[in-house]
């Protein structure tokens, strides 16, 4: 019976000790990230099945320029812009024949050009949801769109007739409702002109900065890419400047609309982006970084689809960034807002990224980007003036 009883005790001690060094094992961190400085936003949108990525985007750094300036949060009407957009385009499209790209794409320019011509509404007001879906569906709002356009540029009567834009402007309307000449918010009744000048935001305080060595330095010039239709200009500095640009207006309150690739591996759907250093020079052994050698290629790429914690990243170059974008590695992929600044817990910096595609990823439809991954892929940024810093704005000539 003693002997039992020994058994027993032991047994207990056994399990218990084997129970708490199971508790003590260690756990992968993953990605823990501290902000270093975040700037006001409005709530994150979901874009749904639409090209709308630069009108969610540069709507988004508006109001948080008007959070900035100290006004209340305001949701701003996403499908105002979208029909007039679609308008503008449609018009040139015919005028240059068909050559030019006709798509749901556009840039940040084309929200501030709008907002400047044509006011702005409220969110509430011009929903554009007018067929059946509680989401933005577009796909056969573009499908339609653009048969239409070809028809009219076939030329079918031999001559334009002048019902072909009122015929055009009814498909957006069936789709998107009618833009309203008048409405009335907050008890106030407006026009989307006096609407958008009680918001007190000047169009002409935004820019577009870029940073390319196929034209010269601290000169506008018009991107090559294929949703700048309107031909829009940005200009055009070094990467350490265009990175300095970024850092200065985080740092003094404002918020920047950011144009970028999404398409690399390292661009994941559950809020990192990064570019791995998938083939790094120097491995101590029996360090981290020593998981990515002895590997085949194939491997590498592949593991770069499952990173959930910090690894080397390349080394960005502006010449590097300029290859990327020369070979179609870099395109016009997606319109994003960056707010803030955070570093992981290897002390790597970041940045803070709304989206537009809801809330559902780990970060609650934010995006930690980071230092590398701005520098390499990004295509332009949208700021304010007085957000960049002096020295670069004096050789702009703002």
């Amino acid at each position: 019976m003693k002997k039992m009883t020994l058994l027993i005790v032991l047994t207990l001690i056994v399990g218990t000790m084997m129970a708490h060094e199971k508790k003590k094992a260690p756990t992968e961190e993953g990605f823990v990230f501290t902000t270093v400085k975040a700037n006001p936003i409005t709530s994150v949108k979901n874009q749904a099945n639409s090209g709308t990525c630069w009108d969610y985007s540069g709507l988004g750094f508006l109001e948080s320029e008007l959070l900035r300036m100290g006004k209340p949060a305001y949701d701003l009407s996403e499908m105002f812009i979208v029909d007039h957009e679609y308008q503008e385009k449609a018009i040139k499209y015919v005028r240059m024949h068909g050559k030019l790209n006709f798509g749901p794409g556009g840039e940040f320019w084309d929200v501030f050009d709008i907002i400047k011509k044509d006011g702005i509404v409220p969110a509430s007001i011009m929903e554009g949801l007018d067929y059946g879906d509680t989401l933005n569906n577009h796909g056969e709002l573009d499908a339609t769109t653009l048969a239409y356009v070809n028809a009219i540029i076939a030329n079918p009567n031999k001559h334009l007739s002048t019902a072909w834009f009122n015929g055009f402007k009814g498909i957006l309307t069936a789709y998107l409702g009618a833009i309203p000449d008048t409405f009335i918010y907050k008890g106030v009744r407006y026009t989307p002109k006096s609407f958008a000048a009680s918001l007190g935001l000047n169009m002409d305080d935004y820019v577009s900065i870029t940073s390319f060595t196929h034209h010269p330095f601290y000169h506008p010039f018009a991107l090559e890419i294929e949703d700048n239709w309107r031909w829009a200009k940005s200009y055009n500095v070094p990467l350490d400047s265009l990175m300095a640009t970024i850092d200065y207006a985080i740092n003094h309150g404002y918020t920047v609309g950011w144009a970028a690739d999404v398409s690399e591996r390292g661009f994941t759907r559950q809020g990192i982006g990064i570019v791995p250093d998938v083939n790094p020079n120097v491995c101590p052994a029996g360090t981290d970084e020593a998981k990515w050698i002895g590997m085949t290629p194939k491997e590498r790429a592949n593991l770069v689809y499952t990173i959930t914690k910090p690894v080397p990243e390349k080394v960005i170059t502006q010449a590097m960034r300029q290859k990327a974008f020369d070979n179609y590695e870099t395109t016009d992929d997606h319109g994003m807002q960056i707010f803030g600044i955070a570093k992981d817990q290897n002390g790597n910096k970041y940045y803070m990224v709304k989206n537009s595609w809801g809330t559902q990823n780990k970060y609650k439809g934010i995006w930690y980007v980071s230092e590398a991954y701005v520098r390499y892929k990004t295509i332009d940024i949208a700021i304010n003036k007085a957000a960049v810093p002096e020295p670069i704005r004096q050789k702009l000539g703002f």
